[in-house]
This record gives structure tokens, C-alpha cells and sequence, in this order.
């Protein structure tokens, strides 16, 4: 016999954890809105921020590309090594510039041209950074699970880009 407890979670799997996966975000916003306030140097709150989100969320890879000329050039970031140049329009990261819109890919092996900077980046989130209308960088979150990564998740990064970077 299936008790209740056990019976919602086999309908309604991780509910639990979506909420506790919420209450991280809230409280991540929070901790980040409060390392950039009053500091106006945009690299020292980009590295705070990179460094608060992936501590908090246990991502394999939280970076920032800043964009320089027709490039995409690695800026703060945590986790393993990364490629140091992104051509506009390739990869997740170039197609987020230049399609001016954030990317959620569940699986990397099937988005068309994906840059293979780790072997363990199996779903990734890029949110680009906007300033003074225009596009300044890119935020980018790599997963090492397929579907590792959300709607929920690009909702509340997008929520960090734009109050915190």
C-alpha cells in the first residue's frame, strides 16, 4: 500500500524540491542584490555575483563572456576551464548575442553547432546582459544533466541579470 506522502510524490514528483529550489533562488537574489549595491565597478560585482550563484545553485559552470569587437571573451568566472573566445552567432553563447534573446538548450548534443568547452556540460542557460540598450556580455550556466536546467531557472537568472549584472 502506497502511503499519501509517497503517493503525491509519485504524482507530483519533486514538488518539494521545486519549492526549495524557489526559496534558494528568492534568497539568491537577495544575497546578490546587496554585493552590488553601492559599488558601481561592473567586473567586481560580475565576479561576486558568478561566484554567489555558483555556490549557491551547484552548477558545473557559472561565467560571464563580455563582448569585445565580434567577440565573445571570458570574463569572471567558476568551474572548470572554458573557451576563451566565442565568434558572434556560434555556440549557445554567440547565437544568444546574436539572436538578442536568452537560450535554454535541455541537451547540448542536440543544439546545432554547440562549442564543447567541457565534456560535461550536458543542458546550459544564456542570458545575454544588456547596457545602455545595448548587448554588453553574456551570462552562461552550464549543467552536467540532461535537462539539468529549467524554465524556473532561466526566470530567476534572467531576474539576477537584470537587477545584479
Amino acid at each position: 500500500m502506497i502511503r499519501s506522502a509517497n503517493l503525491v510524490n509519485f504524482f507530483f514528483g519533486t514538488f518539494a524540491d521545486m519549492t526549495e529550489k524557489e526559496n534558494r533562488y528568492t534568497e539568491l537574489l537577495k544575497r546578490c542584490a546587496g554585493l552590488v549595491e553601492g559599488e558601481d565597478d561592473r567586473l567586481a560585482n560580475a565576479a561576486n555575483v558568478v561566484a554567489e550563484v555558483h555556490r549557491t545553485m551547484g552548477f558545473l559552470w557559472t561565467g560571464i563572456y563580455r563582448v569585445v569587437g565580434e567577440d565573445l571573451v571570458l570574463g569572471p568566472f567558476q568551474g572548470p576551464v572554458a573557451c576563451t573566445r566565442i565568434r558572434k552567432g556560434k555556440g549557445v553563447c554567440g547565437s544568444s548575442w546574436a539572436r538578442e534573446e536568452s537560450i535554454l538548450v535541455p541537451d547540448v548534443d542536440k543544439f546545432p553547432g554547440h562549442i564543447r568547452c567541457s565534456g560535461d556540460a550536458r543542458s546550459e542557460i544564456v542570458i545575454p546582459i544588456w547596457e545602455n540598450g545595448e548587448i554588453s556580455g553574456v551570462f552562461d550556466i552550464d549543467c552536467d544533466k540532461v535537462d539539468g536546467l529549467d524554465g524556473e531557472d532561466l526566470q530567476h537568472l534572467t531576474e539576477i541579470v537584470k537587477r545584479c549584472l
